[in-house]
C-alpha cells in the first residue's frame, strides 16, 4: 500500500440568487479567471446545469459545478486560502443562494 496522499476531489455546486442566463455565464467567467490554473491542481472544469437530462437520480438543484482535482490534501488545503480563491468569493458571494461542497479522496492515485 503507498503512502503517498490520495488526490482529493473539490466539487462545489452554486445555486444563484438570480439564475439569468447572464448571472450563470459571469460565474463561470469569475470561476474561470479565479479559480482556475492554481499549483497543485491536476483537473479543472466549471459549467452550467444540464437542463435536458431530467432521469429521476439527476438533481437539479444548482445553476453552475465547479469540478476541481488537487494531488493532495496539501494543495487543497493551500488553495483554500489563496488569495484569488479569496477574492472570488468576496466577489461573488453575494450571488450565491446555495452553495454545496463535496471533497473525497480519490481510490487508485
Amino acid at each position: 500500500m503507498s503512502s503517498a496522499s490520495p488526490a482529493l476531489s473539490h466539487l462545489v455546486f452554486f445555486t444563484l440568487v438570480d439564475n439569468s442566463a447572464e448571472n450563470v455565464e459571469h460565474l463561470i467567467q469569475e470561476c474561470q479567471t479565479y479559480l482556475d490554473d492554481h499549483p497543485g491542481l491536476k483537473y479543472f472544469a466549471v459549467g452550467r446545469l444540464n437542463v435536458d437530462l431530467s432521469r429521476p437520480v439527476n438533481d437539479k438543484s444548482f445553476n453552475v459545478s465547479l469540478i476541481t482535482v488537487f494531488e493532495d490534501r496539501a494543495a487543497h488545503d493551500a488553495y483554500q486560502v489563496a488569495p484569488r480563491h479569496l477574492e472570488f468569493i468576496e466577489r461573488n458571494k453575494a450571488s450565491w443562494k446555495q452553495v454545496r461542497v463535496f471533497d473525497s479522496d480519490l481510490a487508485g492515485n
